[in-house]
């Protein structure tokens, strides 16, 4: 098997005296780990950093074997955001979460995409907290636990949603979530659409959301936490102020 991809280098580790094996999102192949001649080299291994966007050719013999991969990296990837050390934190919070969500071998162009989108955001520090719990709900709907924050689970109303139900992951209106307001999770207003400012708490609530989900459908199945890179992000977030 011979395929060529547009990618992100999710994560890379050595692997005897001069390889390396990278594990890859891919555009249309899903998520994909290949060994990496020379990977461990100086002139590599910016390369194969969390975030770095390259062209793939993958090798294997046969579908379920550990193939072969050659890099061409494109553009200055992650070397952008060197000088702001709460980005570098969500960078690798994401590319944590995607490596540990997404089957291999599976394709998921929704989360290549919407982890293009939050690779973009990085760049603008007020902005992208937001995007990347957007980029965590598209993780989720691109593994079939899309969250339905169309209308209210209970009266079909679409007016005034300001809840989310644990077990359903339906949106919740006001009226209708107030004898449950304790056992319900915030729904923020930026997540019903692109025109909602965001207020003070709205991260830390779309985080909270976006985390119940993954964990309870997601990470919870595979037998694992969520990823410490994402907590580690949340702790520092909550440290510049910026739930």
């Amino acid at each position: 098997m011979e395929v060529q991809d547009d990618a992100f280098v999710l994560s890379a580790r050595a692997h005897g005296d001069t390889g390396a094996v990278v594990d890859l999102l891919t555009e249309r192949h899903g998520r994909r780990a290949a060994y990496v001649a020379g990977g461990a080299s100086r002139r590599m291994r910016p390369f194969l950093q969390p975030g770095a966007r390259v062209v793939a050719d993958l090798r294997s013999r046969t579908s379920d074997q550990l193939g072969s991969a050659r890099l061409e990296p494109v553009g200055e990837g992650p070397a952008a955001l060197f000088d702001d050390p709460l980005a570098l934190t969500g960078l690798s919070a994401a590319a944590a979460v995607a490596q540990g969500a997404l089957p291999e071998r599976e394709p998921h162009p929704g989360a290549f995409y919407a982890f293009e989108a939050l690779m973009s955001a990085f760049a603008v520090p007020e902005v992208w907290p937001a995007i990347f719990v957007r980029f965590e709900a598209g993780l989720l709907e691109d593994l079939g636990f899309g969250l339905d924050l169309s209308r209210c689970a209970s009266t079909g109303s679409m007016d005034d949603l300001i809840w989310v139900s644990p077990r359903t992951g339906r949106a919740v209106s006001r009226e209708a979530g107030a004898p449950y307001a304790d056992k319900l999770l915030t729904l923020p207003p930026f997540m019903l659409g692109a025109q909602a400012g965001l207020g003070e708490g709205d991260v830390k609530a779309g985080l909270e959301l976006t985390g119940h989900f993954l964990e309870q459908f997601v990470f919870h199945a595979l037998n694992r936490p969520l990823p410490p890179a994402r907590v580690w992000m949340i702790d520092k977030l909550g440290e510049a102020g910026r739930l």
